[in-house]
């Protein structure tokens, strides 16, 4: 081999063997964000997308391109039903998501809108810091979840035919509830129940298959609820019998996979997001009011006697089928009961 043949074998070999010093650094691929919500921009939209958007962006910033995510809303990546599932695979990312939802599958996880169980805001989000928020997160860990952001949200009751206040007013009518404890509560009330995610209430309501449907503020405005349906009824103080945690997920899988800073980041990030989170669902617990008197609703107060009877009535049916579940079901309940209102 003459000297030029073996000077370029060499310096050949040598590149080969510390890449990194040549080669640009391969960034990882983006996360995938979904949900069942509608599309927006910044600062217009639905709060949830608009969360999930600001995550994606603050992660990009913060870690100089190093981790990226993408969001799909509106069901565009992937049906909601199959969400929880793909994401205890680790088939996908992150997903913000109604916990209740995944209930047939974690029977645990319909403690998230259990009727009368929390009814604040105040309430909801001091799970967190208490023993049933490490007991819910410890179960979504062993089924391969973790909590990144938590987001609560006050709903209320929309009704076709006539106001919907009391418990008593349901009897007779088809309801959806949002979650089986919610169903079983309408039911003890002389209602007949049906499941269905809630960017399917619009059709179901339209075409009179469901009579009421119960949900959140943001739900009712996003998915314009105030056309199909001539009453609403929602709590100007705050207060309500409905509130639903639907929180920011991700596949433990992949966040296992994740160096230690960018776990970091991306719980840090999501934490900070609960703050607009609590803000925007305050926003839309005061817009959706306005929203159904301009489409010509009558929009109903949530008085305190009428929550008192939703309550009395979710603790012998709800609440009770939920602790017989089995004992970690039992548990978590009274863990939630020690969170005052």
């Amino acid at each position: 081999m003459n000297t030029n043949r073996r000077t370029l074998v060499t310096g050949l070999a040598g590149l080969a063997a510390a890449p990194a010093l040549w080669l640009p650094a391969r960034a990882a691929e983006p996360l995938k964000i979904s949900h069942q919500f509608p599309g927006g921009s910044e600062k217009e939209g639905d709060f949830r997308h608009r969360l999930t958007e600001r995550f994606a962006k603050e992660l990009d910033k913060r870690s100089n391109g190093a981790l990226k995510a993408n969001v799909y809303p509106g069901s565009s990546l992937m049906k909601v039903n199959a969400q929880f599932s793909a994401l205890r695979k680790g088939a996908l990312d992150m997903t913000l998501l109604p916990l209740p939802y995944a209930g047939g599958e974690v029977p645990e996880l319909n403690i998230a809108l259990m009727p009368g169980l929390v009814t604040s805001y105040e309430q909801g989000y001091a799970w967190k810091k208490n023993e049933i928020g490490k007991a819910l997160s410890d179960v979504l860990a062993e089924k391969g979840v973790i909590i990144v952001t938590w987001i609560w949200q006050a709903g209320g009751a929309a009704s076709r035919s006539v106001p919907v206040i009391a418990p008593e007013d349901v009897k007779g009518l088809k309801f959806r509830g949002g979650s089986r404890e919610m169903d079983l509560v309408a039911k003890a009330a002389g209602a007949t129940t049906l499941s269905l995610p809630s960017n399917e209430t619009y059709a179901a309501m339209q075409t009179g298959a469901v009579d009421v449907v119960t949900t959140s503020a943001t739900s009712f405005i996003s998915f314009r609820l105030q056309e199909v349906s001539k009453h609403l009824t929602i709590s100007k103080a705050g207060k309500s019998y409905w509130f639903m945690l639907e929180p920011l997920l991700m596949s433990k899988a992949i966040f296992d996979k994740l160096p230690k800073d960018q776990q970091a980041l991306v719980m840090t990030v999501g934490a900070e997001m609960e703050k607009f989170a609590l803000e925007g669902a305050r926003a839309d617990d005061a817009q959706v009011a306005d929203q159904y008197l301009k489409a010509g609703a009558t929009v109903h107060d949530l008085t305190d006697a009428a929550l008192a009877k939703w309550v009395a009535l979710a603790r012998p049916t709800a609440w009770k089928d939920y602790s017989e579940k089995n004992e970690n079901c039992a548990r978590l309940l009274k863990l939630a009961e020690k969170v005052a209102a």
